[in-house]
């Protein structure tokens, strides 16, 4: 069965996030909220609206006084755009994720991201997945020294990350297909452009998992939309 996981974008504040998750108890099971510091990418959404890592509810959460909004109803995917990922690594930890996604694009050395990867503590790659993100414009080849260690990779629909509600780039279907055929056995997520019509295409070309944001919160049928999705073959 495929694995749909909702995205969470926009959002500027931790009551925004708050209700935008409470919007999706019962529907859905994994949601993927993203972290985007306005530096690696244009966009930003709390904490770094906010104080960064010194805003109040983003400090609570680290100090273990209160969790991520309906924690104890869903598993958390963080989606790293952010030029620090690497770096607060440990910091990122404390908000309870079960996956944490690194974009290639915003490390200033593949070697050094390379050698991060496997000197993960073993204890924190048993609890929590890791994956890489990469916009289409990238070069496969660069990504597959990486792929070892990792646990999966999220392939961008588009260029333009950390915004909502922007097309897919049809080149993705190649790429898809290319990992695919190279790793049989990777799990790939899809995100931006997951719609009705994509998704089925998605899936075709070899993705396991699909990113849906705008698609799933403009649906009068969210459920009925998740179904169709997980059912695709």
């Amino acid at each position: 069965m495929i694995e749909i996981i909702a995205s969470v974008l926009p959002f500027r504040t931790f009551e925004e996030l708050k209700n935008k998750i409470g919007s999706l108890r019962g529907i859905i099971s994994t949601i993927q909220i993203d972290f985007c510091d306005g530096i690696f990418v244009p966009s930003k959404t709390w904490p770094f609206t906010f104080g960064g890592f010194d805003d109040y509810d983003f400090q609570k959460i680290i100090k273990e006084e209160q969790g991520l909004p309906f924690w104890d109803e869903f598993d958390f995917e963080f989606d790293l755009m952010v030029a620090d990922a690497v770096e607060n690594f440990d910091t990122y930890i404390k908000l309870g994720p079960k996956r944490m996604i690194f974009h290639v694009e915003a490390m200033k050395s593949l070697e050094d991201f390379k050698n991060f990867l496997e000197g993960i503590d073993l204890y924190i790659r048993d609890n929590i997945q890791i994956g890489i993100a990469f916009k289409p414009s990238m070069q496969l080849e660069n990504i597959f020294s990486l792929i070892p260690h990792v646990d999966f990779v999220q392939c961008m629909g588009n260029d333009k990350i950390s915004l909502s509600g922007i097309s897919l780039d049809e080149k993705v279907y190649d790429r898809i297909k290319l990992l695919r055929e190279k790793y049989p056995e990777l799990p790939i997520e899809i995100d931006i452009g997951v719609n009705e019509e994509t998704a089925p295409l998605l899936v075709e070309a070899g993705a396991t998992k699909l990113i849906t944001g705008s698609a799933l919160f403009n649906s009068y049928d969210k459920i009925g939309l998740v179904e169709r999705f997980q059912n695709l073959q």
